[in-house]
């Protein structure tokens, strides 16, 4: 740093503490966040901290200094552990007989309580959903209203609670579905649900999963209202509570013979703990044929990837996409996918 000037210096301190910080996001999903759960909440900066530390290299390669090494290396690490934040190639698309499609859409109540100004939005979502026409749906925040019109699904399973407004999660299909049941996640109305669904000769075992929420206000003047050291308990205390509707999955799935895909709101990072553990061996269809931030949540200050699909390795993933139809505060997703013969 000797050669450096002292606004340059400044610039450079300050680039080593963000590139810190980042390296400690990149550790922390191998940490249990009951643990470290104070740590943990650094995970949701991730996109924010990895954008930093590009334009901190690209500062230091326009100046022509050693420097950028640093958030090079750190990009590197993550890149190498993670895989990147946005995706450059391509979207792939593979025409296969055997496609069948498999979307994931948390549409919040269709809407219900007008978030969005709009009282057509829930026929958007029902006329959105018919023309992508997926094989395999899977709805968290569903709620059964009378012109919610899905009965194109020939097979549905739902679980729904609350009295007085009806909600839960909910799995459609055109496929038959001998066997379902629910994942109960205590204190919470929160749950994982899962359906056995036969497409030809295969049995595959579908969960559709809503870990615990954050319950932040994503909008701008909500959260410079909010006390932050109340924000950082809640998050640290749901990040447990993510840790333990994640172990039940877990537990629950291992008992299952089936090939299995898993759709859901994670209201968590690919940079997270649970991300890690539930994904497993499973292929996330997004890095395997998704392109661009592959954005799922309606967040305002950058791109976040909150909803995925996991699929077995014996499926092929020949298709994906991220939807920009704004019906709710996530974004639709959906995947083509393959058995082969």
């Amino acid at each position: 740093m000797k050669d450096l000037g002292t606004i340059n210096k400044l610039i450079y301190i300050i680039n080593i503490l963000v590139a810190f910080v980042l390296l400690l996001a990149f550790v922390l999903p191998f940490l249990p966040p009951k643990t470290f759960s104070v740590l943990s909440v650094v995970n949701l900066g991730v996109p924010f901290l990895i954008l930093v530390n590009v334009l901190f290299f690209l500062y230091w390669l326009f100046r022509v200094r050693k420097q950028l090494f640093l958030s090079l290396v750190i990009l590197v690490i993550g890149q190498l552990v993670f895989g990147s934040l946005y995706k450059f190639s391509s979207s792939k698309k593979n025409e296969d007989p055997n496609n069948f499609k498999v979307m994931n859409y948390n549409v919040r109540l269709f809407n219900l309580f007008e978030w969005i100004p709009d009282k057509e939005i829930d026929t958007k979502i029902i006329e959105f959903i018919k023309k992508e026409d997926p094989a395999i749906l899977c709805i968290q925040d569903y709620h059964p209203r009378k012109n919610n019109d899905l009965a194109f699904f020939k097979y549905k399973y739902e679980h729904l609670s609350g009295k007085k407004i009806k909600n839960g999660q909910a799995i459609f299909s055109k496929f038959r579905i001998i066997n379902s049941g629910s994942v109960e996640f205590p204190n919470t109305f929160n749950n994982a649900i899962f359906a056995d669904i036969v497409k030809g000769k295969d049995t595959i075992r579908v969960y559709n999963i809503h870990l615990e929420s954050l319950r932040i206000n994503t909008q701008i003047d909500s959260l410079t209202k909010e006390n932050s050291e109340r924000i950082f308990k809640r998050v640290s205390s749901t990040f447990k509570m993510q840790q333990s509707q994640t172990e039940m999955l877990l537990k629950h799935q291992s008992e299952s013979r089936y090939k299995t895909i898993i759709c859901g709101d994670f209201n968590n990072t690919a940079f997270s703990y649970v991300y890690r553990k539930i994904k497993g061996d499973l292929k996330d269809t997004f890095l395997e044929a998704g392109n661009g931030f592959g954005r799922t949540y309606d967040f305002k200050f950058f791109p976040v990837r909150i909803d995925f699909i996991f699929a077995d390795p014996a499926f092929a993933v020949n298709g994906f996409k991220a939807y920009n139809e704004h019906y709710s505060d996530h974004y639709p997703i959906s995947t083509m996918l393959s058995l082969g013969k």
